[in-house]
């Protein structure tokens, strides 16, 4: 049930018929659950719910403490007033930051004798009572002004963000923003703000018949080349292509 495992660059792709959480203790594991990116490194952990296809690697090398969990049933016999909350948790593909005391619980299991089935079932239970509790005071948690940082990356689009930017409209650390980003939109905040650079850049080039490096430089890129390498690994197109196509979809 509980197992240590090293992880290294050879890719991973599969899916089980259980749900599975993988802490990190040391280096960083990058994800791709469900179509979702992430990245698992100390004190945070990836949620993979049964039978959901993800695929992981870790270019450095990365260790974990991993849980498999074997049923539903089991969690509802063993985890009391903490189930419902476990449930939700393992129902979805997720990113979570975990607190001090949680990665504290984390370290110790990992120096414990978990090959003692007893062990690792009473640290399983743990856990996931202890991240159930966490998901409680999560759901109470008000949701990310969305409104707000949108309107506060469009006002800025030309200058260059940083995520504590967005922290501070949110009122939460850096990490809290990451760890919520995640959760809430299932991308990280720098992803989201390309996501607007590329959709006002796209809005412009319909729109407009300004120069593409005038575009680039209005949504925050350095330079006409970077913004075509960008729009390429967005789009699959450069912008005048993608202007081109845009225009050839408003005629018809």
């Amino acid at each position: 049930m509980l197992t240590l495992r090293n992880y290294h660059h050879e890719l991973i792709a599969h899916s089980h018929e259980h749900p599975q959480l993988v802490f990190g203790l040391k280096g960083l594991l990058e994800f791709e659950i469900a179509g979702r990116g992430s990245r698992v490194g100390e004190q945070s952990l990836a949620v993979i719910p049964s039978a959901t296809h993800h695929t992981c690697a870790s270019v450095a090398g990365s260790h974990c403490l991993v849980l498999d969990l074997p049923s539903e049933n089991w969690v509802r016999q063993r985890l009391g007033h903490h189930t419902e909350p476990s449930l939700r948790l393992i129902d979805r593909p997720d990113t979570v930051r975990l607190s001090a005391s949680q990665q504290s619980l984390v370290a110790w299991l990992a120096h414990s004798p978990i090959n003692d089935p007893l062990i690792a079932e009473q640290g399983a239970v743990l856990l996931l009572a202890s991240l159930a509790n966490g998901q409680q005071i999560q759901h109470g948690q008000h949701a990310l002004p969305v409104a707000a940082i949108d309107a506060f990356i469009d006002q800025h689009l030309s200058h260059p963000l940083q995520v504590a930017d967005l922290a501070r409209i949110a009122g939460l650390s850096v990490a809290g923003l990451h760890a919520r980003f995640l959760r809430e939109i299932g991308r990280t905040p720098m992803e989201y703000v390309r996501q607007r650079r590329l959709q006002r850049a796209e809005a412009l080039l319909h729109d407009t018949r300004l120069p593409i490096g005038e575009i680039a430089a209005q949504v925050g890129y350095a330079s006409q080349s970077a913004f075509t390498a960008a729009l390429v690994r967005a789009r699959g197109c450069s912008p005048r292509t993608l202007r081109r196509e845009l225009r050839d979809k408003t005629d018809d």
